[in-house]
């Protein structure tokens, strides 16, 4: 299995190992747009894999904060209360970079950077660009992916 992340067409997705597209899903990345620089706040270009799977079993909308659920499940009122909040929502695929000097080590490290693949709200526009660098997925759309892709899993995020 693989992902393929296109920053052009703000889509992911799923390939198994014939080259058969399993499943394809509407994203949302960087709104800043592609870098690998830490504190650029851009998604990263170039070979991932899948390092960590975070939340499983946790409802719909569950909160992470700091790759931990706070306890909390996003609503629209808790939205009002901190509306300048990055919602990181559901599960999370923490990404690692594998090319030593573009994404992998220094100050180009994806997991240092904590970039994932995540849930968000359901008012979050999808199919362009609004992130803070990580890839953003619908909620039933992650618990899917989440559910279908193991732990090392190669991501490749292009931008056409």
């Amino acid at each position: 299995m693989k992902i393929n992340i296109s920053i052009a067409e703000q889509r992911l997705r799923l390939w198994d190992d014939a080259g058969n597209c399993l499943r394809e899903y509407a994203i949302s990345s960087a709104a800043r747009g592609v870098g690998e620089i830490c504190g650029s706040y851009q998604t990263p270009r170039g070979s991932h894999q899948i390092r960590a799977k975070i939340g499983a079993g946790q409802p719909a909308d569950t909160v992470f904060v700091r790759r931990r659920p706070t306890g909390e499940i996003w609503t629209p009122q808790l939205a009002e209360q901190f509306p300048e909040r990055d919602w990181i929502l559901t599960r999370i695929l923490w990404l690692s970079g594998c090319e030593p000097g573009h994404n992998r080590l220094g100050e180009r490290d994806t997991m240092r950077r904590y970039v994932y693949i995540h849930g968000s709200p359901d008012t979050v526009t999808m199919g362009e660009p609004g992130s803070h660098g990580c890839i953003r997925m619908r909620n039933a759309d992650i618990v899917e992916l989440f559910d279908l892709v193991p732990i090392h899993t190669p991501v490749d995020i292009k931008e056409s």
